[in-house]
């Protein structure tokens, strides 16, 4: 199965997040995208009771697409989420035998070598990485290829200020639960 992951802190989901989701579906004819929702991510200061409010988030945003799945791998370690366990765990669960398609953007990417065991983790993804406004510096022994999917400008952080921009069973949970007040 043609598999891809999309990690991410969903802080919250919103509509650029899907349009890579699906520019991967189209043009690299995956046969599902997997959703996966840091529960602590480790280079982020984040507000751990969201955690579960944020993996609602997601579940509600690609509720429609039969081929975007929403994985609790990262909520069942508990921890922090580093890609390198994530992967590991999802390569084991799908028998994938080669390297795992990972979507990305420039932003994370850029700081690819500061991740936890990067070496280790380069050796098991392909990375595709959408663009999010940061210029990539040299990314030496990296599998990865820059998707060419238009630039988006919706950050997650102008969402929480506004819930503009995002999904409106997103937005609507984000005001009934008092979220990002």
């Amino acid at each position: 199965m043609a598999i891809c992951i999309f990690p991410g802190t969903f802080n919250p989901i919103h509509e650029a997040h899907l349009k890579m989701a699906q520019f991967a579906l189209d043009n690299y004819k995956f046969e599902k995208i997997i959703f996966i929702p840091a529960y602590l991510p480790p280079h982020k200061e984040i507000n751990k009771n969201l955690a579960s409010h944020r993996f609602k988030m997601v579940e509600m945003a690609t509720a429609n697409n039969p081929k975007f799945e929403v994985s609790d791998i990262e909520f069942k370690n508990g921890g922090k989420s580093y890609s390198l366990i994530t992967v590991q765990k999802i390569r084991e669960q799908y028998k994938i035998e080669g390297k795992l398609n990972f979507l990305i953007g420039t932003d994370a990417f850029e700081k690819i070598e500061t991740w936890y065991k990067a070496d280790e983790l380069k050796k098991l993804v392909h990375f595709i990485v959408f663009d999010r406004g940061v210029k990539l510096s040299p990314k030496e022994g990296w599998d990865f290829e820059l998707a060419s999917m238009d630039f988006v400008d919706i950050s997650s952080t102008e969402i929480r200020q506004s819930h503009n921009e995002t999904i409106q069973e997103v937005k609507e949970y984000i005001e009934n639960n008092g979220l990002y007040a």
